[in-house]
């Protein structure tokens, strides 16, 4: 494909802006629809972009014929469906992190990408920030291997808020989220499957109906393990820290960023074309539509992910 490469994108939330200012830094891609629940903010938005159709029904959007791809940021419960949707429609996909809430719906958007094969991608961005790709590339030219990895996923949102602060309409998850960040970068790092799964979880939020805390321990067939925290009642330093302990260095990366163990900051900027891990993933996501090929983070490749989730979801009820 040669021709512009139109977009609609749905979920004009936190997230969907942030894939917005990533796709403007991006030729020969433009986005030609926007879609989400609150009309009179979504055409706000629509106007501030220079976005045309705006609507509340993705239907309205897979109906275009001049749309070729669809980025979906929408709720969570909503993403097997719509991911669904989207390939029904002939349109390229890709949905944010997570695939799915459950293992089922992870499965039938990956046979039916297969069935399809159009381009099927999900959000996993820590494959895409620079800080992670340095350390992947120190892994392929063999200078590097994962003995541990120690995550922190802290949050404060005791009550049902966005990243942006602003209330939201749907309960995020821990497990089926923020954990799937880090089941699936850890498998990724290694370069081999998690073999061993454990979780524990703590009390469940009286309004919410989620744990706020969590705990989960990984194994990957190599050896190499991995060590969780996720939190939704941390008030203090937010975000996800991750610590690399390998057989010849110590990394911390805190998304873009890169520091050794001393803390002394480490140059990713020469690592890819662009600081922005979002913008990084989107950019895969049209490079792979251009060239017809499978993208990295393709549905079919984090699929083993939602396995694990769904083995520690077992474990926890």
């Amino acid at each position: 494909m040669t021709k512009t490469i139109k977009v609609a994108l749905a979920g004009a939330g936190a997230f969907g802006i942030k894939h917005l200012d990533g796709i403007k830094n991006i030729a020969g891609v433009e986005v030609v629809s926007l879609i989400s629940r609150d009309l009179d903010k979504t055409k706000e938005i629509a106007a501030k972009y220079g976005i045309a159709h705006v609507s509340t029904d993705l239907a309205d959007s897979l109906a275009l014929k001049e749309v070729d791809a669809v980025i979906l940021c929408t709720p969570t419960q909503m993403h097997a469906e719509q991911s669904i949707a989207c390939m029904k429609a002939g349109k390229h996909v890709q949905v944010e992190i997570p695939l799915a809430d459950t293992l089922k719906g992870a499965q039938e958007v990956v046979a039916l990408q297969k069935q399809t094969g159009l381009v099927a991608m999900c959000g996993h961005t820590r494959r895409f920030n620079p800080s992670h790709q340095y350390v992947h590339k120190e892994i392929e030219a063999g200078r590097f291997n994962i003995q541990q990895m120690d995550v922190q996923t802290y949050f404060f949102r005791r009550s049902n808020m966005n990243a942006l602060g602003q209330p939201r309409s749907w309960t995020d998850h821990l497990l089926w989220h923020h954990a799937a960040h880090t089941v699936d970068l850890f498998a990724y790092q290694c370069g081999s499957p998690i073999v061993k799964a454990n979780a524990i979880q703590g009390p469940i939020h009286p309004a919410l109906g989620i744990a706020m805390d969590m705990s989960i321990q990984l194994k990957a067939a190599n050896g190499a393990i991995c060590t969780l925290s996720l939190s939704f009642n941390n008030d203090g330093p937010l975000g996800t820290f991750f610590r690399y302990i390998g057989d010849t260095a110590t990394y911390l990366a805190r998304y873009d960023d890169l520091f050794n163990g001393k803390e002394e900051k480490i140059d990713v900027s020469k690592v890819d074309v662009s600081m922005n891990g979002i913008e990084l993933q989107d950019r895969e996501f049209f490079a792979a539509i251009r060239e017809e090929r499978e993208p990295n983070s393709s549905v079919a490749q984090v699929l083993a992910c939602y396995e694990v989730l769904h083995e520690l979801e077992q474990q926890l009820a």
